[in-house]
């Protein structure tokens, strides 16, 4: 009963006029900037930050949110007709996706990726509703101990699932920790890591980090990247299934509906290793393997059913720990603390139409999406042939004025450049951002609970080890770091991720 009446009230913070604008718009640019290889939502939602400052924190998240998982719908288009990957997530779309479409069944092959994703992301909603109160209730007796302990599992997960090196990963987690310490200390204020700049007293903006390190040099990278782009629209038109087609896509959605929720929980995981994961499962339990890589429908359906899960699940830890699971996650919280409110289980009980019209909104988002998405299939098309080196540009321009927006100041500019120069940087050397990403967010939060619970303590570090549950947390962050260390599994983990 309790369910139905929050339920009620999130349906009462969505259904208004200006949050179905948003979300729509939201849907929209989801799609397209999936659709478009190259920019994808990490960048699209770093760019887009200043622009919530206007909106109120419900309609602002409901808009990002569209953003994300609108993002995992539209890369599969840009997947099946042309064999690119408009998100990462698509990658494994390809395999399959574009041999349909080859064959003439590319309006099949968009159709299972349109179905499978509604399947999964109105399952993955009802997943959310039924397993975040509980959580966030959990999370409610939680200490410092503990949350500090948590958030060092997160870190820890972030690079047991990055792609690369390993070490590279830790120094990106080092660095994102060292940034996030930029500022006046919070009990002495004294300024620390400012360089003598009065600029940096109070920290470095998150929008800053996020517009330079992932969406300027996210952007750079592009403009270097030779086009090249062969689309293949036969059999568009007939975008109807057989029903053998039917037969086997709808219980490949389901599997990777229940792999995807489940996966997008993990730190350091999401949509990608979702995909990834699932396509595996439906090859190992196929009848006839050797059918996948030459247009096998399941290839395309579990995939896309993985992404769009693991998209909205990703939300859980970030909603009731406060706790990002991915990069994604992270500009969230930012997007959070943007409007004052601090990401946590306090969040159901002093935001409760946030929560629960953001949970409402995704119903209404994929609804949005499905309806949509077909019909447009011609539109896209002739957005694919757009040239990107005119774009670009002009995302750079509109960037810069978003930033000077903020706070008026033109330092504000000058640190993004800096901050994309070395994204790229970091790029060209093989190191992902996103665990940069989460170690800026959390570094902060980090040292809080780190230091609240040494003064309890009375200086002692031991008392992390005697409370069972920052105990047991603390051994799962040094089993996995063993883990990823043993020799055997290294290279197997190289070979995943080469694969």
């Amino acid at each position: 009963m309790e369910l139905l009446n929050n339920l009620a009230l999130g349906f009462e913070a969505a259904f208004t006029l200006k949050t179905l604008a948003y979300c729509l718009l939201g849907t929209v640019l989801g799609t397209l900037i999936g659709v478009l290889p190259g920019i994808g939502p990490i960048a699209t939602i770093a760019l887009l930050l200043p622009v919530t400052y206007a909106l109120e924190p419900v309609t602002a998240l409901i808009m990002l949110a569209g953003i994300y998982y609108g993002a995992q719908y539209g890369g599969s288009t840009t997947a099946i007709l042309v064999n690119l990957p408009g998100e990462s997530s698509s990658v494994v779309t390809m395999i399959d996706g574009y041999q349909m479409a080859r064959r003439g069944r590319a309006g099949p092959a968009l159709t299972a990726a349109a179905v499978s994703s509604f399947i999964a992301g109105c399952l993955a909603t009802v997943v959310i509703a039924g397993f975040a109160p509980p959580l966030a209730e959990v999370a409610l007796r939680f200490g410092p101990w503990e949350y500090f302990a948590l958030m060092v599992v997160g870190l820890v997960g972030a690079v047991v699932l990055a792609h690369g090196s390993v070490l590279k990963a830790i120094a990106m987690i080092v660095l994102g920790l060292i940034l996030g310490l930029v500022g006046a200390d919070v009990n002495s204020g004294v300024a620390r890591f400012t360089l003598g700049f009065p600029q940096l007293a109070d920290g470095i903006g998150f929008i800053i980090i996020a517009m330079g390190i992932i969406a300027m040099a996210e952007i750079i990278g592009n403009l270097q990247r030779v086009e090249r782009r062969e689309v293949y629209t036969d059999g568009v038109p007939s975008l109807f299934p057989t029903r053998e087609d039917w037969r086997r896509l709808l219980p490949a959605s389901l599997r990777g509906t229940i792999l995807g929720s489940v996966l997008g929980l993990l730190p350091g995981g999401g949509t990608s290793l979702a995909s990834f994961s699932a396509y595996s499962l439906e090859k190992k339990i196929a009848d006839y393997p050797e059918r996948f890589g030459k247009g096998a429908i399941e290839g395309v359906a579990s995939p896309e059913a993985a992404n769009n899960a693991a998209s909205q699940t990703s939300f859980i830890p970030m909603l009731t720990l406060g706790i990002p699971s991915n990069a994604v996650m992270a500009l969230m919280i930012g997007a959070m603390t943007i409007h004052n409110i601090q990401p946590g289980p306090e969040v159901m009980t002093k935001n409760p139409e946030l929560f629960w019209g953001l949970i409402v909104s995704m119903w209404i988002g994929n609804v949005m999406l499905v309806i949509m998405n077909l019909p447009l299939v011609g539109i896209w098309i002739k957005l694919l042939k757009a040239p990107y080196r005119f774009m670009f540009p002009a995302i750079m321009m509109f960037s810069a004025i978003g930033i000077y927006s903020v706070n008026g100041s033109t330092f504000d500019i000058v640190m993004t450049a800096a901050f994309g120069l070395l994204g790229f940087l970091l790029m060209k050397l093989g190191c992902e951002p996103a665990p940069l990403l989460l170690g800026f967010i959390l570094g902060p939060m980090m040292e809080e609970n780190l230091r609240r619970a040494m003064s309890l303590a009375r200086g002692d570090a031991a008392t992390f080890l005697t409370r069972p549950v920052s105990a047991s947390l603390l051994a799962v962050a040094v089993f996995l770091l063993i883990v990823v260390a043993l020799p055997a599994l290294k290279r197997k983990r190289e070979e995943i991720f080469q694969e």
